[in-house]
């Protein structure tokens, strides 16, 4: 199985975006420096949000800044809105991923705007992009399987959804499992319904581990033909919008699983887990990966 997985490294987005502690510009870019060297080639770095609300995404300008262009990584910043287009492209990311929210319900708590105001948003970036230029654009359906206040996401929401990002031409959508619900049986049922859906898109998968099931439904996308998911080093991660969601998969476990079985992911396996392990520490918690805490094997 020498098929490549692409693994889009979130950690200093979604891995910080909910600790208590706020690392500084200095270092958010350490992590980001060792992620590079570690394999990481695309790279979700900043968040476009207003700091206000979310104090640990402050200074996304500065990294930017700090980051010289590198055709070999795509780094890659989170868009809300059209003021965060703005920033984004006066930033110059690689990439802008812009969210839209599955249910009313954690988009009025996340966004403060409802998922029809989020699709037209879409809608506008998509078509301000066509004619003034700026990054690639991706789209994260978030709380595709379940949120936090409304509860059931079902498969014709998600699907619906899918169905108007795809008529704008976004040719990658991700559907994230934002608060950890989903399980593997379902996750490749919605793969199939969501390719049916938007045939031409790459699909991109985004798990959480809160209940356990973040690497059994990897394994499910990369079963049902998905070659791109999201991982946070260290399985640092969680939204600070959604009561109880805790981190990512882990990076360093999810680049075991599939080396382990012969697939190619690019990254040294050794040196996220020493990552993961340092970040982990700097925060102040103990690593939620489980290769942070029993290595690889062989050792």
């Amino acid at each position: 199985m020498s098929r490549f997985i692409e693994i889009v490294e979130v950690g200093p987005r979604d891995g910080l975006q909910n600790e208590k502690l706020s690392l500084s510009v200095e270092e958010k870019l350490v992590l980001i420096r060792q992620l590079d060297a570690a394999g990481a080639r695309r790279m979700e770095v900043v968040s476009f949000v207003n700091p206000n609300r979310v104090p640990q995404m402050a200074g996304a300008e500065e990294i930017m800044a700090a980051l010289p262009a590198d055709l070999e990584h795509s780094r890659i910043g989170l868009v809300l809105n059209m003021r965060g287009w703005e920033r984004c492209v006066a930033a110059q990311c690689d990439e802008a991923n812009v969210v839209v929210c599955a249910s009313d319900g954690f988009g009025t708590a996340n966004q403060g705007s409802t998922t029809r105001q989020q699709v037209d948003a879409l809608a506008a970036i998509v078509e301000r992009q066509a004619v003034e230029g700026g990054p690639p654009i991706t789209a994260t359906l978030s709380v595709a399987f379940g949120c936090p206040f409304d509860g059931e996401v079902s498969q014709d929401q998600v699907v619906a959804i899918v169905r108007e990002i795809a008529a704008l031409r976004v040719p990658e959508i991700a559907i994230a499992d934002t608060i950890g619900v989903a399980n593997p049986w379902t996750v490749r049922k919605r793969i199939e319904a969501v390719r049916a859906a938007a045939p031409d898109a790459r699909l991109r998968l985004h798990f959480h581990d809160t209940r356990n099931t973040g690497l059994a439904n990897a394994f499910a996308s990369v079963e049902a033909g998905v070659d791109v998911l999201d991982a946070s080093v260290g399985g640092l991660g969680g939204c600070p919008f959604a009561p109880n969601a805790t981190g990512n998969i882990g990076t360093e476990d999810l680049v075991y699983m599939l080396e382990r079985a012969g697939f190619e992911t690019g990254y040294d396996l050794g040196a996220l887990i020493a990552i993961g392990r340092s970040i982990s520490e700097r925060l102040g918690k103990a690593p939620a990966s489980s290769l942070a805490r029993a290595g690889g094997f062989p050792a």
